[in-house]
């Protein structure tokens, strides 16, 4: 850790400068006058872990940090936070129960001072703690210098000269107590099969040394001499703790922690920025502004930074799911569609990492990992890459990256028709690498949909498969591709490419309208290989068409009508992934049975905006929004919602729902409506 200059201690260049008059290098005390108190506590992370494993509340991540940190339970006043929790240690555990709790003894008198805890909140990047003493006020307030350093600043104001005994103590899980060992001034943890490495560190400017003591799974870490206080100054002093992933390669740059916090305030500033554009007719813009800003320290608090075989920063689905510790790419899609509006250099990397692991062949992986060889390369995700780099491109205007990424989305997108375009008949059908029907539907990313109950898989030869059954919303994503395509062939001045690509879109508009488009039933559905027959399921992949342009007016106008019927799509909680008056619906355990996707929702409003329908769009997202329990208070976002209650269920701090919802709430100039 660099080195600042704010601490005083009872040293001879310290009272030589008091007694010339001179600063030691105390601040004057002044009210944090916190201007995130409106965004405090959107989330409830309060917790201590039962278990190593335990997952039961919601953990606190930064900067693409892998260790991340709760406030304790509101009855535990002692000072200090809960954690760390190591995500990249095997699917993530607790290795410690406390960091940086404080311990002050007046040195004149040898006597312990007790502090009272007086306030703690969860702010967006900082955790924050304050007590209360005899004379004296203490402000602890966590936060990330970097993806590896976490900084507790301790800030210490007295209302008279006051020489105190400092030290901080730490207590590991009973688990990794054969790891702890003391290295010179810091203490360190390793833990086994594993080249990660913590570091713990106590910094006060000037002090000649620090002792430490071991005992057990506790740690502590005190100052060799005296701090003194200067009334109504604040002396700030730091505590540092850094996760080296693996300790025989990295080599994180010291951390200057004068400036760390400022640093910090002024990100989250920058990402703060783009909340004045939420806005959703009909709902208050402060509901939809807390909304946006809980949504955001979702996505950020599940950003990774590149370890491993993950060369690029991106976001996980949710740290609250010991699955989902990597990358999945149809995730990542729509992170970066949400995350171009705040981050666009982190939604950038998410895309990165996924074309990273592109084949010879064009196809983009499943899911990436820490380590490749967990990859998932059997099935690839619906193809919605080209959307995401043009909304980036739209949100930031970055040519660059356009260009970058331009023959990557090409290959991939050829990709399809040459290995999941079963009988060449211009549409594509979702299929594995494999052969089977499982990685089939994973591909699908509606992994058990009903629609799938049935189908046979096919050899296309060369290690493709594919269903045998045309999916609606793949080929809608397809065509929406090719037009999309068209649009940065022309940012990027590739005029001959530009028209090949709105010819290829024309081309497949037809057949989408007449192949999946049932007249009676007025909804789109998937169509069966070899016949003219439809696997007349209704879900919502029956909107993709509409999301895409890709349906006719009158086609539309037929779709939107179930859409909007009370008795199918229109429920408490709208636009569930299966009819409510299927008698297959699940609306709880069912995952793709039933149950309200985020994603899907969005492109159902979306796909009411295409065509015109703006007060349906309005008041289905007010429904989404006001009828998803908790969202407005202190719950986490749900991987999925209950469509007849509006509870959330499955992974809790969810990114694609914080995506959607963040899509959802940005007020923008809509785009050019079909009519």
């Amino acid at each position: 850790m660099r080195r600042s200059s704010k601490t005083p201690f009872i040293a001879a260049a310290a009272l030589a400068l008091a007694l010339a008059g001179g600063s030691v290098g105390a601040e004057p005390a002044t009210d944090p006058g916190d201007g995130d108190a409106l965004y405090f506590d959107l989330l409830d992370l309060h917790g201590a872990a039962q278990t190593p494993t335990d997952r039961s509340f919601n953990i606190f991540f930064d900067a693409g940090s892998w260790h991340g940190y709760s406030l304790p339970p509101v009855a535990d006043a002692s000072t200090g936070f809960s954690g760390p929790f190591v995500h990249s240690l095997a699917d993530g555990q607790w290795v410690g129960s406390r960091f940086a709790q404080l311990i002050l003894k007046d040195s004149a008198h040898h006597q312990d001072i007790a502090l009272t805890a007086a306030e703690g909140h969860a702010a967006p990047g900082y955790l924050m703690r304050r007590f209360a003493g005899p004379g004296l006020t203490v402000r602890e307030t966590l936060f990330f210098a970097d993806s590896w350093h976490a900084l507790v600043r301790i800030e210490l104001t007295a209302t008279e000269p006051k020489d105190v005994n400092l030290s901080v103590a730490g207590r590991v899980m009973q688990s990794q107590q054969n790891g702890l060992a003391k290295d010179g001034d810091a203490v360190t943890q390793t833990f086994a099969h594993s080249y990660s490495k913590l570091t713990t560190r106590l910094h006060v400017d000037g002090a000649p040394d620090y002792r430490i003591a071991l005992t057990g799974t506790d740690y502590r870490i005190e100052l060799g001499q005296p701090l003194h206080l200067e009334p109504q100054q604040t002396t700030t002093v730091f505590v540092e703790q850094t996760l080296v992933y693996d300790s025989r390669s990295e080599t994180p740059a010291p951390v200057d922690d004068a400036i760390a916090w400022p640093q910090n305030r002024a990100r989250w500033s920058g990402y703060l920025t783009s909340v004045a554009s939420s806005h959703l007719p009909g709902l208050p813009d402060e509901t939809a502004r807390r909304v946006s800003v809980k949504a955001m320290m979702t996505l950020l608090g599940n950003w990774r930074a590149a370890r491993g075989d993950m060369h690029y920063d991106g976001v996980i689905p949710s740290y609250s799911n010991p699955d989902f510790n990597g990358f999945w790419a149809w995730d990542s899609w729509k992170h970066a569609a949400a995350l171009a509006h705040f981050a666009p250099e982190l939604a950038r990397d998410q895309m990165r990492a996924m074309f990273d692991y592109q084949g010879a062949d064009g196809m983009v992986p499943d899911c990436i990992y820490l380590d490749k060889a967990n990859n998932n390369e059997r099935d690839s995700k619906p193809p919605l890459a080209v959307w995401a780099a043009l909304k980036i491109y739209q949100a930031t205007g970055d040519q660059a990256f356009l260009a970058e990424m331009y023959d990557k989305l090409v290959r991939y997108h050829r990709w399809w028709f040459k290995a999941r375009d079963h009988d060449r008949n211009g549409l594509a059908e979702y299929g594995s690498t494999d052969g089977t029907k499982v990685a089939a539907a994973w591909e699908s990313g509606m992994d058990n949909a009903v629609r799938f109950d049935h189908v046979t898989m096919l050899d296309n030869g060369d290690g493709a498969w594919s269903m045998d059954q045309e999916s609606v919303d793949l080929n809608a994503y397809l065509y929406k591709e090719k037009l999309d395509l068209a649009e940065i062939a022309g940012v990027l001045g590739k005029t001959q490419a530009q028209a090949q690509w709105r010819q290829e879109a024309a081309t497949m508009k037809a057949p989408i309208q007449a192949r999946m488009f049932d007249k009676t039933l007025g909804y789109f559905f998937d169509a069966k290989l070899g016949q003219d027959d439809r696997v007349r399921i209704f879900g919502s992949e029956g909107w993709a068409p509409l999301w895409a342009g890709v349906a006719s007016p009158a086609q539309a106008k037929s779709v939107v009508r179930v859409m909007l019927d009370p008795k199918k799509f229109a429920t408490v909680m709208p636009f569930p992934t299966l009819a409510a008056d299927d008698p297959r619906l699940s609306p709880i355990k069912g995952y793709w049975r039933g149950p309200v996707w985020l994603d899907q929702a969005y492109f159902g409003v979306e796909a009411l905006r295409r065509y015109g329908y703006e007060h349906q769009a309005d008041d289905m997202a007010r429904r989404l929004v006001l009828h998803a329990e908790g969202l407005t208070q202190q719950a986490p976002f749900y991987e999925n919602y209950d469509p007849l209650t509006g509870r959330g269920y499955q992974s809790r701090n969810f990114s694609w729902s914080a995506a959607s919802y963040l899509l959802l709430l940005q007020k923008r100039t809509r785009e050019i409506r079909m009519h």
